[in-house]
């Protein structure tokens, strides 16, 4: 049977896996990888969430996809059913804790918004408040794992008010990532 979806409240634990993980990705992928980022919710101290570690790898090029093997030796396996062309994406082999990992190019659009959204999130708690309350009326509406994609669009309108208001405080105050998180 398929898991539920679920959010659950901020866990500790959370940031220790991101480390671990984000460790062996660094070992096993050197250079190539320019950045490695904890991002999503997991990464927003105090942010409920679903309990899965998402994991940004920044790269120079996405092709060709010379660190397929270097992230699959720690045990993630590429998913080549991920449609979305801006990034490659790998998931934990059985046994392991639910983790993703999304691989993009240093410097695109994808790989800035993931990071602008996390920034933007982590110095305004206000959003976080309305994001939250978004994440758990989705949840009540979309209790099946069959249903994800219904309730990872439903959070599309909530995302892209908080990506206005975003943009607009990066412009502000001239956000620009920070240092690699590991």
């Amino acid at each position: 049977m398929a898991e539920p979806i679920i959010v659950v409240p901020y866990d500790e634990k959370w940031k220790n896996e991101f480390i671990r993980t984000g460790s062996l990705l660094r070992q096993a992928l050197g250079d190539i990888a320019i950045r490695i980022d904890h991002i999503g919710s997991t990464s927003i101290v105090g942010l409920a969430a679903k309990p899965i570690v998402d994991i940004q790898v920044s790269v120079k090029n996405l092709e060709p996809m010379n660190y397929k093997p270097l992230i699959e030796s720690v045990g993630y396996i590429h998913r080549t059913d991920n449609l979305d062309k801006t990034k490659r994406y790998f998931r934990e082999s059985e046994g392991m804790k639910r983790t993703h990992i999304h691989v993009r190019e240093i410097g695109s659009w994808s790989e800035q918004f993931a990071l602008l959204f996390r920034d933007f999130l982590r110095e305004h708690k206000e959003y976080c408040n309305e994001y939250v309350e978004a994440k758990y009326s989705l949840m009540k509406l979309y209790k099946h794992a069959y249903e994800l994609h219904q309730y990872v669009e439903g959070k599309n309108p909530i995302i892209w008010k908080i990506m206005n208001e975003a943009s607009q405080w990066s412009q502000r105050v001239g956000w620009k990532p920070g240092e690699t998180d590991i």
